[in-house]
């Protein structure tokens, strides 16, 4: 069975490339992408000046794609099929790190892949195309299960009243299809005003980060790429939703002692000498330009970091306002 794979002709420009190489210019030396992808940000950065970029994914098919030109960087670009969340696995003292999180427009374009309501295709939603699916989700949790998912991933006010179509309908069929599942979210929601994003986007969006167990990733990858970075190494990560830049500003500001006390009577916390110093103080979005030529791009926010000297220590998930599932919402 042959299917319609995308045949790029030019370079991929991924969303905030333009900002993110001016935080961290003058490139140089070895980087890793932790989100490889269509290859985007490693040919930025390669472009930029870079000896070496170490490309990381989880997904077959980028590499598959890649192909072509690859070869044309020689061993300046080596290719890691693996997650970043081990990339201090594979390799040591980099001078840079690069993540852009969530799902790629390779992915998105793919109907086969299951990440999009936007074509019919099977419940998917696998970044490395091995284990349980969405499909798989919908069908097996409880619906307290599948709301916990929808509420605290997807950020959906609604995912109590979605959980509990989505369990009503499994019992006359089986929910297998990216249109079945995206016409009960509708029919749970009110008509969207013009402009605004589709009805299942959150669900969507909270079913695809369960599969791929992204937030427990991103909080492992961050700690991986504090082990991974020599002293003066950066750290730049792009998210597109609210709960993943909250984990990156909450690691930020806590490796780089900018936590602060909630209240003067709260209790002193014991400072740590700083792992991190702040790039950039705040996030920074995408400017008109790249709306008009990537309206992806409009959620997307990048912050950046500068590894210290400081030996890494431990930190936990509340730390970084992790969201945490519970058997039982209130």
């Amino acid at each position: 069975m042959t299917t319609d794979r995308p045949t790029p002709t030019g370079p991929h420009v991924p969303v905030l490339l333009r900002p993110l190489l001016k935080a961290v210019a003058p490139v140089s030396g070895r980087w890793l992408d932790g989100t490889f992808g269509a290859g985007g940000y490693t040919r930025g950065l390669l472009e930029a000046g870079a000896d070496q970029v170490i490309g990381v994914d989880r997904d077959p098919l980028a590499f598959e794609l890649a192909q072509p030109w690859a070869a044309d960087y020689g061993d300046r670009l080596v290719l890691q099929e693996g997650v970043f969340s081990k990339m201090d696995e594979y390799a040591q003292d980099l001078d840079g790190v690069v993540l852009d999180l969530g799902v790629s427009s390779m992915q998105l374009d793919l109907a086969e892949r299951g990440f999009s309501f936007m074509r019919d295709g099977p419940l998917d939603m696998r970044m490395s195309q091995s284990g349980p699916s969405a499909a798989d989700l919908v069908a097996e949790l409880s619906e307290v299960q599948l709301a916990d998912i929808l509420f605290h991933f997807g950020e959906e006010r609604a995912s109590r009243r979605i959980a509990k179509s989505i369990v009503k309908a499994r019992e006359l069929e089986p929910i297998t299809t990216t249109l079945q599942l995206a016409k009960l979210v509708e029919q749970c929601l009110p008509r969207p005003k013009p402009g605004k994003s589709h009805p299942a986007t959150r669900s969507f969006q909270a079913l695809r980060i369960a599969v791929n167990a992204e937030y427990e990733e991103l909080f492992n990858g961050l700690l991986a790429a504090e082990r991974a970075l020599k002293p003066g190494g950066l750290l730049a990560v792009v998210t597109f939703h609210s709960v993943e830049d909250r984990m990156v500003k909450r690691f930020f500001q806590h490796r780089a002692n900018k936590t602060g006390r909630a209240n003067r009577y709260a209790p002193e916390i014991e400072e740590i000498p700083a792992q991190f110093e702040l790039v950039t103080r705040k996030a920074v979005g995408p400017d008109d330009d790249e709306l008009a030529e990537n309206p992806r791009s409009r959620s997307a926010r990048l912050r950046v970091g500068r590894r210290t000297e400081a030996d890494p220590v431990p930190i936990s998930a509340k730390d970084l306002s992790m969201p945490q599932l519970k058997e039982e919402r209130k």
